[in-house]
């Protein structure tokens, strides 16, 4: 924010450095600005991205800290309470009072499993996301002991529940215990049943193995009490003369049941094992896959400007013909992905249904945006190849036919100009179809030039430096020579093709060659229309006309003959006379001027006499406006 009066400064300055710069500054100015004015929108840019990322991560944090915070609080007073409520009573019904109690504060602990899952699942997501040393330690340790936390509490759970089941055996409540003990298999079992999915993505097995743990120390601090309670039924059973099957029955259902569930929890953990490799699998693929396909589409999006060389873009295109390859073998990759995604899907927890589609949409659109981007590529390449041949093709068909231009100019200009006006008129005709046909072939030499053209050191003004031809005559002026054109001959396009430079070269040289043509057939046809003008000269009326458009500027004779002569001497030359005339704008020739001027010097020493030792000539005033002769 402090920078940003120093932008609309730079911003104001350099819009009035444009109002009065030269033209090539005032686009090297406007480059200026708009790269800084690019460059401070990316830096604003990124400084929005980063606030969004950093405003995420807070929340993110603070989410994560405040539920670990709560849960680590609720934890504590469990522990706490646990640990105040050791005494058991000696009263059956008051040992019931208390495994009811219990168990309601085993219904709460469920109830905060999903709470602890989550907070686990969201401390190792910023876990895996952090970049400094000292987070990722921190976040370990706070997961290391919310996990100490939680497994103590459970721990602590497990065994109150087998004191106080133990102490109903004790207190002879021995059909209590049983029953207790029998519901809670019956309970645990179709947990552990083998058609619950246990399959999905590593965070959900990584849990539930966690919980498996749980459940497994909870189950082997049971042993003891199935053991007391079948020590305690063995003893019932010798020790009574009353009818003891049912006890039997009791205790054969017991062992069926305490049996099944040791199976089936070892069972469970043989395929909780089994759905951790094949996760770790999957992630690995997965995530191997994501990290080539991020690269390759930075390649692709960032690979810089095609070089104009056939060479080295068949080099670039066979270059991308092994990258399809490598995409194409990448596919087996996606395909084996995706294959091992759909097939946790069909054995999948419910909790992880989303996370494993999530994935298996990632990848596939990822990899679909990747192929697009080198198809793209692909088409680019191919484009360019398909352009630079085709503009090669154009410059060597160009340069064929300025050959064929140079030669025919060169053999016409030395063929003799004829001398009738008819004939040059056809010639100028002929000539000008040509300079059309050229004029028409001018935008495919702006076009093969300028794919080559390389940035000049020095900016210029942005047009084309090929000279272009102007259609017919420049009225009947005479046409310039060529010397009047150096800085079009001069104005070479540097590029590192030099076929390209031998094109602009020949092209300039014809152009030339094309104007001398014009210029010389404009100048015989000039001539020979004053020479037909000419041989019905009549000096009468030239005088006539002069004098009319001498009274028209209202200018006087003698004062035209006094700015011709500089030094003031009384005479003017024959050739002063006559460009003086010419240069007045006076509807002349130059050879109708030359017979004025052979009049007025009739004594051939190429002065006019038209002042005499402060008295007028009368014999140049006399031919001038009576036509008499001179004598």
């Amino acid at each position: 924010n402090s920078h940003r009066d120093q932008i609309i400064e730079l911003d104001k300055t350099g819009t009035h450095l444009k109002y009065f710069s030269q033209k090539q500054d005032v686009v090297l100015i406007k480059n200026l600005l708009i790269s800084v004015q690019s460059r401070w929108e990316k830096v604003v840019q990124r400084l929005v991205e980063r606030g969004r990322a950093l405003d995420d991560a807070r929340k993110r944090a603070k989410q994560f800290h405040e539920a670990w915070h709560k849960l680590m609080e609720w934890l504590e007073e469990s522990e706490k309470s646990l640990d105040s409520d050791l005494e058991i009573a000696n009263d059956p019904d008051k040992i019931k009072m208390q495994l009811a109690q219990h168990k309601e504060f085993q219904k709460s602990l469920g109830a905060k499993h999903s709470v602890y899952d989550t907070t686990n699942r969201t401390g190792r997501s910023l876990k895996e996301k952090t970049t400094l040393a000292d987070d990722n330690l921190k976040l370990d340790d706070m997961l290391s002991e919310l996990r100490d936390k939680w497994d103590t509490i459970c721990g602590k759970s497990v065994e109150r529940q087998n004191k106080l089941e133990e102490a109903l055996l004790f207190s002879g409540q021995f059909t209590d215990a049983l029953q207790a003990l029998i519901d809670w298999l019956y309970k645990i079992e179709p947990q552990l049943a083998e058609d619950q999915p246990v399959h999905g993505d590593i965070d959900l097995v990584m849990n539930l193995i966690d919980n498996h743990k749980v459940f497994q120390k909870e189950l082997g601090k049971r042993t003891s009490s199935v053991q007391a309670l079948k020590r305690s039924a063995r003893e019932l059973i010798e020790g009574s003369r009353d009818d003891t099957s049912w006890v039997k029955v009791q205790l054969q259902e017991l062992s069926n049941r305490w049996e099944t569930v040791c199976a089936l929890s070892v069972s469970k953990q043989t395929r909780l094992e089994q759905a951790l490799r094949q996760a770790e699998e999957f992630h690995s693929v997965v995530h191997v896959l994501l990290e080539w396909l991020a690269e390759a589409e930075q390649a692709l999006r960032f690979h810089g400007v095609l070089p104009d060389d056939e060479e080295a873009l068949r080099t670039l295109i066979d270059q991308h013909r092994e990258f399809m390859k490598k995409l194409e073998e990448k596919k087996a990759e996606l395909n084996k992905a995706t294959g091992m995604g759909e097939a946790i899907l069909a054995i999948c927890h419910p909790d992880s249904i989303t996370t494993i589609k999530h994935w298996i949409t990632i990848i596939r659109a990822r990899f679909e945006e990747v192929l697009a981007w080198a198809k793209q590529h692909q088409q680019r390449l191919a484009g360019a190849l398909a352009g630079l041949i085709a503009n090669q093709e154009l410059l060597e068909a160009l340069l064929s036919w300025l050959q064929w231009a140079e030669t025919t100019l060169t053999e016409k200009d030395k063929e003799v100009i004829p001398q009738e006006i008819e004939e040059v008129k056809a010639l100028i005709a002929e000539h000008q179809t040509f300079m059309e046909e050229m004029t028409r072939k001018q935008p495919d030499v702006d076009k093969v030039t300028k794919t080559y053209k390389r940035k000049a050191l020095e900016p210029t003004p942005v047009q084309s430096h090929i000279p272009v031809l102007d259609k017919g005559r420049a009225g009947r002026k005479r046409s310039p020579t060529p010397g009047l054109y150096p800085s079009a001959a001069q104005a070479q396009i540097e590029t590192k093709n030099p076929r390209v430079n031998l094109l602009v070269s020949k092209w300039q040289q014809v152009w030339l060659l094309a104007l001398e043509r014009r210029r010389k057939l404009n100048d015989a046809l000039d001539r020979l229309e004053e020479l037909r003008e000419f041989a019905n000269f009549d000096f009468d009326i030239w005088r006539k006309k002069y004098m009319r458009w001498m009274n028209h500027k209202k200018s006087r004779v003698m004062d035209f003959f006094r700015r011709i002569d500089k030094d003031q001497d009384g005479k003017i030359t024959r050739q002063e006379f006559i460009d003086g005339i010419l240069s007045s704008k006076f509807p002349t020739s130059r050879l109708e001027m030359s017979a004025v001027a052979d009049i007025f010097d009739r004594d051939g020493d190429g002065y006019i006499d038209y002042y005499d030792h402060g008295l007028l000539n009368f014999s140049f005033r006399i031919a001038l406006f009576y036509h008499l002769p001179v004598l």
